[in-house]
Formats: C-alpha cells, structure tokens, sequence
C-alpha cells in the first residue's frame, strides 16, 4: 500500500506544481471566490456554463499544494458534466475524506487520489475548498438564471 500511497502523492504535487485549468475565463457565466481561513488558502471559479453543463471551467488563486491539486483535478472532473452529477461528486468527494466510506472511481474519477487526505483532518477543509466552490457556483447560478448580455 506504501508504493500506492507514494504513487497519489507524487500525483497531487504534480497537479499542483502543474495544474490545469488554471486562470480566469473572461466570458464566464458565473464566478465565485470562497476562502479558507484556517490555512490561508483562496479560490476564485470562474465557469462557463450551457444547458446547466459546465462547459468551460478555471480557477485561479493560491494556497497549499492540497487546495491547489484538488481545484486541479475538480475543474477537470467536473467539465462538461451536468448540475446534478456534479453536486454528487460534490458529496461522495466530501464522504470520501469525512467518512470511511469507500470510493466510487465511477462517480470521482481521479478525485479518488484525493482519499489520504483524511488522515490529516487539519487539510480536510483544504481538499473540500474547490468542491465547495463549484457547489456554491452552480447554485449562485441556479438562483439567478441566465446571465444577460
């Protein structure tokens, strides 16, 4: 388990040292920032959204190297799927390091490298940031409908 362990922490250093999607999209249809004050860490989300799909997605801010991967492998996961799968994601990533609940790599995808995190409870709220965020986005969205230009 200790080479598979050392395989999911070279994983998260590498999204964060080299994260994807990441940046501001200009013509986005929703943005939110969220913080997290316990680690110093900040997330602004910007998406682009169609047919209640994500159908571009970027984040931009800083943190540690959890928030920073975890960010990178949700705006991943999270493109071109719908409102509902993702709030689900949302939940079972949240289950998966709060709880002992095994994984779904159907529902999580490469979120599931992810799942040690909850060995550190002071990084938890780290990891959970992004997936909060897109979670607060897609009902900031929902609220206020289409963005008129």
């Amino acid at each position: 388990m200790s080479n598979l362990n050392n395989l999911y922490r070279q994983a998260i250093l590498e999204e964060a040292n080299h994260p994807r999607h990441k940046g501001k999209l200009e013509n986005e249809s929703v943005e939110v920032e969220l913080r997290n004050p316990t680690c110093g860490d900040v997330i602004t989300l910007t998406a682009l959204i169609e047919d209640n799909k994500i159908k571009d997605i970027a984040f931009d801010g800083y943190g540690c190297t959890i928030s920073q991967s975890s960010a990178s492998i949700m705006t991943n996961e999270v493109l071109n799927k719908d409102f509902d799968t993702i709030k689900n994601m949302v939940l079972s990533f949240s289950d998966m390091i709060t709880k002992e609940v095994k994984p779904d790599r159907k529902v999580l995808g490469e979120a599931i490298i992810l799942e040690g995190v909850k060995q550190f409870p002071a990084r938890i709220k780290c990891a959970m940031l992004s997936w909060k965020a897109i979670y607060q986005l897609i009902e900031k969205y929902e609220g206020k409908g289409e963005k008129n230009d």
